[in-house]
């Protein structure tokens, strides 16, 4: 009989790291909190946090990722051991659900402790300055944005005002609303950081629409592109 052969060293990082990418590619809560933990890490670093602040963040988002990665784990050795209904195997799923929300819930607080004394600092400059912007032709740039999706909509026959069809009104109103923050805080020194979050967030608005079904790709795209364009041309003309 044939000794099987242990895996080599190279090897074992190799079906560690195969494992990391099926679930980054399959599971939709490991792709948000990636795009959580780079968010966080680049706001880390627009704050000047210091290393024992990005220490903590690094520990807290780590022990995220690996929560959902048992998470996955386990569901997938429940679904392969139980071909109908138990209700333990319900237990140990739900169990491993609850390892992640309380990891995420350990690194809601990190966050916090972290980044409140900043956030509410430079929240009153931006709300300072935010009082002296064109808020109104924030405002008009929406609304033009909202009719055109839906004379869009209309032209086309295709979807509703709220839902489908070409383009996506979220993702147009959701990347009109980063672009009007990207204008407002031109002078701003944290524009960067904040425009990126913003659009972080339009992205995530964006991606939610294709994962739902409601909207193709390119229906999203067209929507974006839509709604930051509007923003920009009645900034440009008028602000």
């Amino acid at each position: 009989m044939t000794r099987q052969r242990s895996p080599s060293l190279f090897q074992s990082f190799n079906f560690a790291a195969e494992g990391v990418v099926h679930a980054v590619r399959t599971q939709r809560n490991l792709w948000i909190h990636f795009a959580i933990a780079i968010a966080v890490l680049v706001a880390a670093i627009g704050f000047g946090a210091t290393k024992l602040e990005l220490a903590v963040l690094l520990l807290a988002i780590t022990f995220v990722l690996v929560a959902e990665l048992v998470n996955t784990a386990v569901e997938a050795a429940v679904d392969v051991s139980s071909t109908s209904f138990d209700p333990m195997a319900k237990i140990a799923k739900d169990i491993a659900a609850g390892a992640v929300l309380v990891a995420a819930l350990n690194a809601l607080a990190v966050g916090y402790l972290v980044f409140s004394g900043e956030v509410a600092t430079r929240s009153s400059r931006f709300l300072t300055r935010l009082s002296d912007t064109p808020a109104e032709l924030t405002l008009v740039a929406l609304a033009v944005t909202v009719i055109l999706v839906i004379a869009v909509k209309a032209y086309t026959g295709r979807g509703t005002p709220l839902r489908g069809g070409l383009p996506s009104g979220h993702a147009a109103v959701a990347f009109a609303g980063w672009m009007a923050v990207t204008l407002i805080l031109e002078d701003s020194s944290q524009r960067f950081l904040i425009s990126s979050v913003t659009f972080i967030m339009a992205l995530l608005v964006a991606q939610t629409r294709v994962e739902s079904g409601v909207h193709a790709a390119s229906e999203v795209a067209s929507g974006a592109l839509l709604g930051a364009l509007v923003t920009l041309l009645l900034f440009q003309v008028f602000g």
